[in-house]
C-alpha cells in the first residue's frame, strides 16, 4: 500500500547509515537481494520458501491473483503462480507458508479502515517444481469479531498451522487469532487475542518460539508460547523507503525485510545482540513503555526514524547545494 511518501535514493542510503549498521550476510545463510522483475513494483509480503531454499515469495498488493519466487541468488523471478477458483483481489499485503506445505495469501487490506465487512485467504499448495503455472487455490471469508479493519500482517503458526492476522493502526492494532482450521464453507471469525503497535508485515521464527511483528521504521520481537504475547524486545530493522514486509530465513539465522518500489531491495540483518535470538531488552506486554501494548518504545523508535530520516534528507541537500555552489 501506499501510505508513506517514496524516499529518494540518496536520502534513504544516508539514513540507512546514521539509523541502523546491517551486518554483513553469514556464507551459509541467504542474502539480500533486489527485485529485478519489472512486473513486481509493490512487493508488500514476503515469505521464505520451503521447498525451495534461497526462494521468496512475493507479490503486488493490487494486482491480479498471482504471487512470484524470487531467487535471493539472482533477484531473478523463477516462477509465475497463478491462482484459479478465486475473484478479482482487493488488496494483497501479506503471505506466509505455513508447516502445511501451503502458501497463504492475506488479501487483507482496507486504506479506508473498515469499510469491508470481510477480506480474504488465499491458499494453494506450495509447488514441487517451479515455473509459470495456474494453480487452483481455496479462498477463506474472514471476518473480525470486533468489527472491519485495515491490516497487512498475515503469519501462519509453524507448529499449529494457525492463522494470524495483526491489524494495522497509528494508535496501536491488535493481534487475531483464526480458528483451529480454516473453513471454505463458511465465514471464518478472527478474534482479537493481543495489542500491537503499528505493523506492516509479521512473521514467526521457524521454530515457533519468536514472533517479529515490523512498522515502518522499526520491529519488535515477542516471545510466543501458548497462543499468547509474551516477553518483547527491540528488533534490529533497516530504513527503507516504504518498508512493507518480513520473514525469517529457512534456517532462521537472520531476518529479510521488504520494501515496495521498483528493482526494490530486500535486505538481510543477521540475529544478534539486539534481535530475537540474542535475547535483548525484554518487556512485558503489560508493562510501562511497552511496544506491545500499542506504544511507548515503538512510537518513540518512529520518532527517532523521523528525526534521523530528516537529518539525512537535509545533509543530502545540503550536500547537493555545495557541488551545485561549486
Amino acid at each position: 500500500m501506499r501510505s508513506l511518501p517514496y524516499v529518494t535514493g540518496a536520502a534513504a542510503a544516508v539514513a540507512a547509515v546514521v539509523l541502523t549498521a546491517v551486518p554483513a550476510a553469514a556464507e551459509d545463510s541467504d542474502s539480500g537481494f533486489t527485485i529485478k522483475d519489472p512486473r513486481i513494483t509493490e512487493s508488500s509480503g514476503l515469505a521464505a520458501s520451503r521447498a525451495h531454499p534461497g526462494v521468496y515469495w512475493t507479490h503486488n498488493d493490487q494486482d491480479e491473483p498471482r504471487v512470484f519466487a524470487v531467487d535471493s541468488r539472482t533477484g531473478e523471478t523463477v516462477a509465475t503462480v497463478t491462482l484459479s477458483g478465486v475473484g478479482k483481489p482487493r488488496d494483497m499485503e501479506a503471505i506466509s507458508v505455513g508447516p502445511d506445505g501451503n502458501v497463504y495469501v492475506g488479501d487483507i487490506g482496507d486504506n479506508l479502515n473498515g469499510s469491508w465487512d470481510h477480506v480474504w485467504i488465499y491458499r494453494f499448495p506450495e509447488p514441487k517444481a517451479l515455473g509459470n503455472i495456474t494453480v487452483r487455490a481455496t479462498q477463506f471469508t474472514v471476518k473480525y469479531a470486533d468489527g472491519a479493519r485495515n491490516a497487512e500482517a498475515l503469519m501462519v503458526d509453524p507448529t499449529t498451522g494457525r492463522v494470524y492476522i495483526a491489524s494495522k493502526n497509528e494508535d496501536g492494532g491488535g493481534l487475531y487469532e483464526g480458528p483451529a482450521t480454516l473453513s471454505a464453507a463458511r465465514t471464518n471469525v478472527f478474534r482479537r487475542i493481543g495489542e500491537v503497535p503499528w505493523v506492516t508485515d509479521g512473521a514467526f521464527s521457524p521454530d515457533g518460539k519468536e514472533l517479529v511483528l515490523r512498522s515502518y521504521f522499526s520491529a519488535r520481537g515477542y516471545e510466543w508460547k501458548g497462543r499468547k504475547l509474551g516477553a518483547d524486545h527491540r528488533v534490529s530493522a533497516p530504513i527503507q523507503g516504504q518498508a512493507e514486509s518480513v520473514t525469517y530465513t529457512l534456517d532462521g539465522k537472520a531476518l529479510m525485510f521488504g520494501t515496495e518500489g521498483e528493482q526494490s531491495e530486500v535486505e538481510r540483518v543477521a540475529l544478534g545482540k539486539d534481535s530475537v535470538s540474542g535475547g535483548g531488552e525484554r518487556k512485558s506486554p503489560s508493562g510501562t513503555g511497552s511496544s506491545a501494548a500499542g506504544g511507548g518504545s515503538d512510537k518513540n523508535t518512529f520518532t527517532y526514524g523521523l528525526i534521523g530520516l530528516a537529518f539525512a534528507t537535509a545533509l543530502v541537500l545540503g550536500v547537493k547545494r555545495l557541488l551545485r555552489r561549486d
